[in-house]
Order: structure tokens, then C-alpha cells, then sequence
């Protein structure tokens, strides 16, 4: 008599694949949706949100959405909350590739780890607002509340310095801020640099002109903005700087145009020498009560270790080619000037 064959256990074989199956291919899908890179909606291979300050979770989950970052809200949600995101909210810039996962978007919004911005003060900037603008322009802060928190906090008061001198705090270079670095942030870390900058050596050479760092960047200043080829910087802070010791008139150029305010000009006048302007160095001795621009490090440099000679005048070459013509005297100085004023009329530039 033959033995039947035991079918029991294929029935239970099926039924575990009926169960293990869908929960594989469950554990799947989300493993892809979550860990694997997806091409999100956006144009180029990566692109920037911003997380303004005082954002919650419900905030930073709409920038998302609407930036296409991403699709499926409900899974971010599930994934944000698994990794406890809704508690780290963190302001800032943040660059997302096109190519990412949820998870690491998830991860890189959870850290903080921003991508700082790049901001740029270039030498001949005249005024202050102006900076304030270029950092509104970049950062959270607008430059309004750069402005307030210059005169709100007294900061310049606070830091040795007035409404003429403190455009001289900025020094050009290029920054590396964070976007929702604040208006006191900002300030703060421009004065760090300023401090950086003038160092225990620039300071003893100031000193040994008898003048002080902001008096150095005023002048630097005047001489930034007379020169058109930098191996002359050291000359010309030269003539300036004997000038100041024989308690002459600077008679610079760039400062009756500052106080004209009309910056286009090509030629100064007689006329526009005889404005009434503590920036008028025709009228005024000594050193205008501010800088009539942000002057270039080695400008201010330049001045520190300016050209010693016995050289009180000099005038542009009539050859427009950008140098100057150097004078000892009155006499050669009138003759170097005439020449000049003769190219300008043949040129026809009067003003």
C-alpha cells in the first residue's frame, strides 16, 4: 500500500510569498524613494533655497514644494520626522544638486550646512550706503537695517570712528558670509577685518607719519583715485605727504569733485575750486574730514611706505597716457600744467 505524499507544506510556502513578496517590494519602493538620487524639477544641475530666519517646518516644507525640490509631501514629512527635522530648523542658503536623494536633502537641511555667499567691496566705492547696499543685495539683512544698525547701536561711536570716517572701515577684498549673517553681523565682521588689516606694523608706520589709521585711509583715498597706474601710488603719496609737512594746500583733484558731487567730470575749473566744502583741499589745508573713497590695500600700503623725495607738484602728461609729470618747483609745475591744459583743448574736454 503506497504512502500519500505530504502537501502541507506548499500551501504555507505560497502563503509566506503572498506576505513577503508585497513587503519586499514594499521595502524597496520607499528604500528607492528615500536613499537612492532622483532628478528633481529644477533647471541646471543644482540650484540654491533660501530658509528665511524664524521659518518652522510647515515654512521650510512650502520654499520646497515650490521650488521643486520636492514632490511628495507626505513622505518628506514621514522621512523629516523619522530624523527628528521639524526640532533643527536651520536658517540659511543651502545648494541642492538635481541628482539627490530625499535623505540627503533631509540630512543636509537637518545640519545646517549652508553654502556661504561671496560679497564683493571693490576700491572707488565712494559712500557708506553704497556697501550697505551691496550687502542688502546679498545677504538676509537689507542694507536699511545695515544703515539703522550703524546709527541705532552707535556703532560708529562705539568703534572710534564718525559719519566722515566710517566708510574707511570697509576694506575692499571678497567675503565669505553666511545669507543670514545679521546687520550687527555684518558690521562686526567688517570691523574684524579692518582690525586684521592694520596690523602692529602698519600701526607703527602710521605712527611714525604722526597719523592715525583713518587719517592713512583718507589719504589713501585722494591718491586711489589720482592715479591710473599703480607704480606710481607711492610717488604720488609722496608729494602728498610733503605737502602736509610744509602745512600746504593738498590741492587734490578728486576732492573738489567730491564736493561738487558731480563724479563724471574730466576736467576740475577754477569755479569749482571755490566751493565751500571741508573736502576742498584748494581751500582747506590738511586732510579732508573723511576718505573720498574706499582706497585699495596697497594703496593704503603705498601711503605707509611712500617714495621719499623732495617732489611738491605734479600734473598728468599731456600724452593722456595715464602717468604723471613730477615738479620740484612752481615754475616747472606751471609749465607741465600748461601743457596739459593745451591737450585738453585740442582734445576739447573743458569740463
Amino acid at each position: 500500500m503506497k504512502k500519500k505524499k505530504k502537501r502541507g507544506c506548499l500551501p504555507i510556502l505560497i502563503g509566506l510569498l503572498v506576505i513577503i513578496l508585497p513587503l519586499f517590494y514594499f521595502v524597496i519602493h520607499y528604500y528607492n524613494q528615500i536613499f537612492l538620487p532622483h532628478e528633481l524639477d529644477i533647471t541646471g544641475k543644482y540650484t540654491y533655497v533660501y530658509i528665511p530666519t524664524g521659518s518652522d517646518f510647515h515654512d521650510m516644507e512650502k520654499i520646497l514644494y515650490e521650488n521643486g525640490i520636492i514632490s511628495n509631501t507626505q513622505m518628506f514629512e514621514w522621512v523629516a520626522e523619522q530624523k527628528n527635522l521639524p526640532k533643527h530648523i536651520h536658517p540659511g542658503k543651502y545648494r541642492i544638486e538635481r541628482k539627490m536623494s530625499l535623505n540627503r536633502i533631509i540630512n543636509l537641511l537637518r545640519s545646517g550646512e549652508q553654502t556661504p555667499i561671496r560679497l564683493t567691496i571693490n576700491s572707488h566705492i565712494r559712500f557708506v550706503r553704497q556697501i550697505a547696499g551691496i550687502a542688502g543685495k546679498k545677504l538676509e539683512t537689507d542694507s536699511a537695517a545695515i544703515m539703522d544698525e550703524i546709527y541705532r547701536r552707535n556703532f560708529m561711536a562705539a568703534e572710534g570712528f564718525n559719519r566722515y570716517t566710517i566708510v574707511g572701515m570697509f576694506l575692499p577684498n571678497t567675503y565669505e558670509f553666511f545669507w543670514n549673517t545679521s546687520a550687527s553681523g555684518f558690521l562686526d565682521r567688517m570691523k574684524k577685518e579692518y582690525d586684521k588689516f592694520w596690523n602692529q606694523e602698519r600701526l607703527q608706520k602710521a605712527k611714525s607719519l604722526k597719523m592715525s589709521p583713518q587719517e592713512i585711509i583718507t589719504l589713501a583715498s585722494i591718491v586711489q583715485l589720482e592715479i591710473l597706474k599703480s607704480d606710481e601710488k607711492k610717488r604720488i603719496a609722496g608729494v602728498y605727504i610733503n605737502r602736509l609737512k610744509k602745512g600746504m594746500l593738498l590741492q587734490a583733484d578728486p576732492t573738489v569733485i567730491y564736493a561738487n558731487g558731480n563724479f563724471d567730470v574730466r576736467r576740475v575749473t577754477r569755479e569749482m575750486t571755490k566751493i565751500d566744502s571741508p573736502y576742498n583741499t584748494y581751500k582747506y589745508t590738511g586732510l579732508p574730514p573723511g576718505p573720498i573713497c574706499v582706497p585699495a590695500l596697497s594703496t593704503i600700503d603705498a601711503v605707509l611706505n611712500y617714495e621719499h623725495h623732495d617732489y611738491i607738484y605734479f600734473c598728468a602728461k599731456d600724452d593722456f597716457s595715464g602717468y604723471h609729470s613730477f615738479a620740484k618747483t612752481l615754475a616747472q609745475h606751471n609749465q607741465n600744467a600748461r601743457r596739459y591744459q593745451r591737450a585738453l583743448n585740442k582734445r576739447k574736454i573743458y569740463k
